[in-house]
């Protein structure tokens, strides 16, 4: 399945979503994550996310059985694209 995700936390927890997120999920742009990933995958970050976040926060996940879209437009620079190496 393919999901898209996006998350407004407090700002103490962005660093701990980020890390999660990114270990599921490919990194689009500040708050926001999309990929292919497994039910079980998807499972999985949504109990890790659950450990994560506060009443306060909120986190929303559209949940595709088929990629539809047929093409992905970016206005300005693709973050997609960037790689970082630490």
């Amino acid at each position: 399945m393919f999901v898209i995700l996006y998350y407004d936390v407090g700002v103490k927890r962005v660093s701990k979503m980020l890390k999660v997120c990114r270990k599921y999920l490919t990194w689009v742009q500040n708050s926001v994550f999309e990929g292919e990933i497994s039910y079980s995958n998807l499972e999985r970050l949504k109990s890790e996310i659950g450990r994560i976040i506060k009443d306060e926060d909120s986190v929303v996940i559209y949940v595709f059985n088929q990629m539809l879209y047929s093409k992905r437009e970016v206005l300005g620079k693709d973050k997609k694209e960037e790689t970082k190496f630490l």
